[in-house]
């Protein structure tokens, strides 16, 4: 049953909360070709911070360079020196999202994602195909070219951690949630890093009318073609799952099966990301957690993975240690946005799914 009222308004903020928590957990170590599963959990059982339960403990050295140097803005986003989220792509295309929806509705143009990009986001705060593409607009290219002309991220994870607005806003509606997802998609992927975006978005869809998380994952692979490898690695994360293996040689199982696909492509970044819902098992702290300690683009996988178990559960029902230090307050670099309340946000995006 698609839920309305109070419990839709507290799932699509557990959804935003759960983003941005799950996008501050993995910030400090977003560096997977340094910050390996084994180097993450060194780290934290240094720090005496396993099991993980609350955001990742600040360095013993200050964050000196070495083996467990942490990403510049790590004082940002460490337990005890978090005082509202801070500014990350992940959240800020969440905004965009939001923002596009409102001005353009939901029968909006891949040109007007790509407009409203030149518009609200700054050219150095986009990455990988967003730069890509941003650069290509800004040379008078259009969709799709700006999707393949001197890209070589196509299928990296970006399109992916853009998808959130659209499952939000479409509660129980995975088909839609997809499409609206690969209209904003194409714009800056092709294949399996467009096939991502939409089984992300119709996940979040799924999220909010599916009994557990299991059966979320199996309706959201019905977005995307069977014989994609996308489709083909998160089905193998179900299927190993099954069989009782454990969550570290679930991962390293189909680790060694994407090997050489590079630690921001969206494929692994889903095994990740399945593997933390799957494991997590509905609990909010467990999935973020686990998903985080996976490795890879940890922020951008702890982000999804908050999401769909912040929608699942409810703002309520996610522990205080999670939501609290965010302070309701966003930091931003859409224009307009930044300082925005994290409750403003879901509200409009509520607002949305009433129009």
């Amino acid at each position: 049953m698609t839920p309305v009222g109070n419990d839709l308004a507290d799932r699509v903020l557990g959804g935003w909360l759960g983003r941005i928590a799950g996008n501050m957990l993995g910030k400090p170590v977003e560096q997977g070709d340094h910050w390996t599963r084994d180097r993450i959990d060194r780290y934290l059982r240094q720090a005496a911070a396993l099991p993980l339960t609350d955001y990742l403990p600040g360095p013993a050295d200050d964050g000196a360079a070495g083996e467990f140097e942490l990403r510049p803005e790590w004082r940002e986003c460490v337990r005890g020196r978090i005082h509202g989220s801070c500014r990350d792509d992940d959240v800020d295309y969440a905004i965009l999202g939001l923002d596009l929806l409102e001005t353009h509705g939901f029968s909006f143009s891949t040109e007007q994602v790509g407009d409203l990009w030149l518009t609200r986001l700054p050219y150095l705060q986009t990455f990988t195909a967003e730069r890509a593409a941003y650069r290509n607009l800004a040379h008078g290219l259009k969709p799709p070219v700006t999707a393949t002309y001197e890209n070589p991220y196509q299928e990296w994870i970006g399109a992916l951690i853009r998808a959130d607005v659209y499952g939000w806003t479409s509660p129980g509606m995975p088909l839609r949630a997809a499409s609206l997802a690969r209209r904003d998609a194409v714009l800056s992927h092709t294949g399996n890093g467009v096939y991502g975006a939409m089984w992300a978005a119709a996940l979040i869809s799924a999220a909010f009318t599916t009994p557990c998380v299991r059966d979320a994952l199996e309706t959201a692979l019905t977005v995307v073609p069977a014989s994609s490898r996308l489709s083909r690695t998160v089905r193998r994360v179900l299927a190993l799952h099954e069989t009782r293996m454990s969550w570290e040689d679930t991962l390293t199982t189909v680790s060694e099966e994407n090997a050489g696909m590079g630690w921001i492509h969206t494929v692994p970044n889903a095994a990740v990301l399945t593997a933390g819902l799957l494991y997590g098992d509905g609990d909010f702290t467990s999935t973020i957690a686990l998903t985080v300690r996976g490795g890879l683009d940890t922020d951008s996988n702890g982000a999804t993975a908050g999401s769909v178990a912040g929608v699942l559960c409810g703002a309520r029902a996610i522990p205080p240690q999670w939501k609290d230090p965010l302070e309701d307050t966003v930091r931003s670099a859409v224009f307009g946005f930044d300082g925005v309340r994290i409750s403003e946000l879901a509200s409009r995006t509520v607002a949305l799914v009433e129009v």
